[in-house]
């Protein structure tokens, strides 16, 4: 991982979009940081494009674009891909005198949504059964397409434990990753990056792996490996390390700080090269 005032200013100068992970890159501490919130908003009226994309539930996800103060993004993607709010001129034509609008967005249809939810509950069953300490995590009644462990968000879970988790989950044939809080397991094949490439083809109608070296993913996480594994320009937080023993696939850069202060660090980073 290269410190981040390495990252090329002409990388920076051609982007036109930035996806992030939430917790621990945009919040500190579980919530979003002021620096972190004007980054976001800086970002677009500088013209970038900006989407969130998270393991947190649709539920959790829906006050930050429809609540009082909405956060300035196109959109967010939830539980790992597989859901979303969209905001913006939504369409076949996209048409610019068309109003705003949003609405929710999902990669599987009603009748296999609702197979697999029935079949996660028993999962979930199976592992606060046989996992001591375990929990669902507390944003649970918000989910609709997977399920999740809390293992350091507000319960804690040992290494050991994590990986029975996971071993469940995987045995039953689910998806399961590790985020920097929860464990999170889901039937289908989306995954973050699957869900970058759809929520660009619902709101642009365009190829994101077409356009990969324009667009930036930041992320602090071992469940944001794929996207560091894609993203040409990937950057962690500075508390990406204390993954680094867990990673497959390292993001090209880190920043200076940690979780909301980092993704500040990286919006100025981007906008700087973008004034010249």
């Amino acid at each position: 991982m290269l410190p981040l005032p390495q990252w090329p200013r002409f990388e920076r100068q051609r982007l036109i979009g930035v996806f992030t992970d939430i917790d621990d890159t945009l919040t500190t501490e579980g919530s979003i940081t002021l620096d972190a919130l004007e980054a976001l908003g800086d970002l677009k009226a500088a013209g970038l494009h900006v989407i969130p994309i998270t393991g947190r539930p649709i539920g959790w996800c829906e006050p930050f674009v429809h609540g009082a103060t909405p956060w300035p993004v196109d959109a967010i993607v939830a539980e790992n891909g597989s859901t979303a709010f969209l905001r913006g001129r939504i369409g076949l034509q996209h048409s610019s005198d068309m109003p705003e609008q949003l609405s929710k967005r999902y990669q599987q249809d009603i009748t296999t949504r609702e197979a697999n939810y029935a079949r996660m509950q028993a999962v979930a069953a199976q592992v606060l059964r046989e996992v001591p300490g375990a929990a669902l995590s507390q944003d649970s009644s918000g989910r609709e397409t997977d399920m999740a462990i809390d293992h350091s968000e507000f319960s804690h879970l040992s290494p050991d434990q994590i990986a029975r988790v996971v071993a469940i989950m995987q045995a039953a044939g689910m998806t399961a990753t590790v985020s920097s809080i929860h464990i999170n397991g889901w039937f289908g094949t989306h995954n973050k990056f699957d869900g970058a490439c759809w929520i660009v083809q619902q709101l642009w109608g365009r190829d994101l792996e077409a356009e990969m070296d324009r667009w930036v993913y930041v992320g602090d996480s071992t469940n944001d490996q794929l996207m560091f594994q894609h993203f040409p320009n990937s950057i962690g937080v500075a508390n990406i390390g204390r993954f680094k023993a867990q990673l497959q696939h390292f993001p090209r850069y880190v920043t200076p700080s940690e979780r909301g202060a980092g993704f500040a660090e990286v919006a100025r980073c981007i906008l700087e090269a973008k004034q010249l």
